[in-house]
């Protein structure tokens, strides 16, 4: 068998998303609007779940410490993505001045439908990741016109959480992160399926049409390859 060499990037994940919503909207107007952010929301909760079975898995609480330290990506490459910390106490806040979603969707021209991504999935995955967490946008997002994301995370990182969230992600490296062929199997599971489910007959037309549209982008093996990867079957 030849080895796998088809690897998706944020570029792929960003697209995906973008081509569902633009014909989610297009086909369906508000209604379609409602089913992505709708979707958006799902997708999000269903990342942060698997991030905080990781940290039980380890024996880990649900902290903000913990969610920080149990992302599940990382850039494609070095200086793709730039952010940081703005503070850690009376809350953590965070930012991110280059974003290589934006920059996908800038290339394609596809800004004003990719940005609906930004609007609830930070506090999606923090939710989905603990229930009673609040993640708070505190700027408006560069995809909706902003200098750079802010957000504020609801909780501190004492000096001793900070180090201790240096170490555990040293600790853990990349062995709870997934590369962009699963997160693009998810997305596009997850957001096509609240399409149809809210949408019916028009969602399904969204979904055939956004996907033409990824394969057009890209070429049909960047979709082959997202085959299998989610729903993640209890054998694997």
């Amino acid at each position: 068998m030849k080895p796998q060499t088809t690897a998706c990037t944020i570029e792929h994940h960003a697209m995906m998303f973008a081509y569902l919503a633009k014909h989610a909207i297009e086909l369906c107007g508000d209604a379609g609007k409602e089913a992505i952010l709708a979707g958006m929301t799902t997708y999000g909760n269903e990342r942060g779940a698997r991030m905080a079975a990781n940290a039980k898995a380890h024996g880990d609480e649900l902290t903000t410490m913990t969610n920080q330290a149990y992302g599940e990506w990382k850039p494609d490459y070095p200086g793709q993505m730039e952010f940081g910390t703005l503070r850690t106490e009376p809350t953590l806040q965070t930012y991110i001045s280059k974003c290589a979603w934006c920059e996908a969707w800038q290339k394609h021209n596809i800004t004003e439908y990719g940005k609906y991504y930004c609007v609830n999935v930070d506090n999606a995955v923090y939710q989905g990741f603990r229930p009673d967490f609040v993640c708070t946008p505190t700027a408006t997002s560069m995809s909706w016109g902003g200098d750079r994301c802010e957000f504020d995370w609801g909780h501190p990182l004492s000096p001793e959480e900070v180090e201790e969230l240096a170490k555990k992600k040293a600790a853990l490296g990349s062995s709870c992160m997934k590369d962009f062929n699963f997160h693009t199997a998810h997305l596009k599971y997850t957001v096509s399926q609240a399409l149809i489910d809210a949408l019916g007959e028009k969602g399904e037309e969204a979904v055939k049409l956004a996907l033409a549209d990824y394969v057009n982008t890209f070429g049909q093996e960047y979709l082959d390859v997202l085959s299998g990867l989610y729903p993640v079957s209890s054998t694997q």
